[in-house]
């Protein structure tokens, strides 16, 4: 079947359908927009059943819905498991986007909206390519379903329970995800391993009440001045986390390992020029690619106190805050992170401060072998419509649940994504370039093939 044709001939139709759906803000984060999540997951679910799949239902959970489809009529052959999600980011700042975020625009060959690759776009693919292959071969190469959550831009909370709980309804023999980037334009990438997470809230408290700096400046301790002294201990001089234990988890790079990343050709100096740095910075000894997708970091978000209006005022806080996110790799355990971090923390508190510590967020690293056959039937796919094999990858980022799938279905999980580095997902001007839109769902089609 000339799958090229098919898809040139109805690009229109689909590409109308992925506007109507990125039409729906559907933001889970914003409480406002709970009936937007869910008029995406019935807009979603009704094109499952147009597309040809079946026990198509709509799970209510706590929190927003999680819809499942199937199609399973090839015996004998592998099951597929498609997961993916139809909630966005929020939108500010609303003033930078070109046009409205939820008024899908076409300009220089790429879709602009919020979702439009983060992630109603690279999912919509996957139900274009089933529905191509029941319209044009009447029967699927594989059996398969879908797994589509509302709640993945605010860490999926309810995601992990249904896994358990339907762990017979969502078997498979392999969990497909498009949620992640090419290389870049032309060259794509197979993810093969993600960053684990964790966060941490930290309050420093002083006196009980803001003081005035010139009765008693150089006389009582100030929470600013605290904050920062503990905060500048979670490192050393070279980028290395001074956190006991920080590192007893986290393996060695293989030479294998650092052979892949070459591979990646992140030309560090172009890098710097772009960004604006006078210098690049990171733990000794790494490159910036094996830093950012290899290597473990602990992060300050935020720090703030004390009076920050405009001009000045002559006072000494009586708090200062501070927010930290950890990414993780290996086998680091978030909570055995977090744990160490508040020791560090309770260990290292200025002389008349006082310290609070609030634990957040937590996600595993993922990790697969890239000699795993589905790995390798994918990177077939892209090179047949790419017509160059992909790199494979381990991004900075996290996907707390892509290890939640690899670990409760006990199946290998392919990150075969189509967005590209650039396309602003969480930034205002969120597009999706619409050459990947094309060859996505060839490769997609030559994929289920393959499997």
């Amino acid at each position: 079947m000339n799958y090229q044709t098919y898809f040139q001939e109805n690009r229109e139709q689909h590409i109308g359908e992925l506007k109507e759906w990125l039409s729906i803000p559907s933001i889970s984060a914003l409480s406002e927009h709970k009936a937007d999540v869910k008029k995406a997951a019935v807009w979603i679910a009704e094109k499952l059943n147009q597309a040809g799949l079946e026990n198509v239902k709509i799970h209510e959970t706590e929190g927003h819905p999680i819809v499942y489809a199937d199609h399973l009529h090839a015996p004998g052959k592998p099951t597929v498991l498609v997961y993916g999600h139809y909630d966005v980011q929020p939108v500010d700042p609303l003033h930078l986007w070109e046009t409205p975020p939820f008024e899908p625009t076409i300009r220089d060959g790429k879709l602009f909206g919020r979702g439009s690759t983060d992630d109603k776009g690279q999912l919509f693919l996957h139900i274009k390519a089933v529905e191509a292959i029941l319209q044009q071969e009447k029967a699927l190469p594989v059996n398969i379903k879908f797994c589509i959550e509302g709640e993945e831009e605010v860490s999926s909370p309810n995601l992990p329970g249904f896994l358990e709980q339907n762990e017979e309804l969502l078997k498979a023999d392999v969990v497909l995800i498009s949620d992640t980037s090419l290389l870049e334009k032309g060259r794509p990438a197979i993810c093969t391993g993600l960053r684990g997470l964790c966060s941490l809230e930290v309050q420093m408290n002083t006196a009980n009440t803001d003081l005035h700096s010139g009765s008693y400046g150089g006389g009582v301790p100030n929470a600013l001045h605290a904050i920062v002294t503990l905060l500048n201990s979670l490192h050393d001089e070279k980028g290395r986390v001074s956190v006991a234990g920080f590192y007893d988890d986290v393996p060695a790079l293989t030479p294998e390992a650092r052979a892949e990343f070459v591979k990646q050709s992140v030309d560090e100096g172009k890098l710097q020029k772009d960004l604006g740095l006078e210098a690049l910075f990171g733990e000794e000894g790494y490159t910036f690619a094996e830093r950012t997708g290899a290597r473990p970091t602990l992060e300050l978000n935020g720090v703030y106190g004390g009076f920050q209006g405009e001009g000045s005022k002559t006072v000494i806080p009586k708090e200062a805050h501070a927010k930290i996110t950890c990414r993780l790799v290996g086998n680091q355990n978030p909570q055995d992170i977090l744990n160490k971090i508040e020791t560090h923390i309770h260990s290292h508190v200025p002389v008349g401060a006082t310290v609070t510590v609030t634990q957040l967020e937590k996600g595993n690293p993922f990790t697969i072998d890239p000699s795993t056959p589905m790995l390798q039937k994918a990177a077939e796919a892209y090179e047949h419509v790419y017509g160059v094999r992909p790199v494979f990858t381990r991004d900075g980022g996290s996907i707390p649940i892509v290890e939640t799938f690899s670990r409760v279905l006990a199946a290998p999980v392919v990150c075969m994504g189509f967005g590209l580095p650039d396309e602003n997902l969480h930034a205002p001007n969120e597009h999706f370039n619409l050459e990947n839109f094309d060859k996505g769902l060839l490769t997609i089609v030559d994929f289920l093939g393959r499997v």
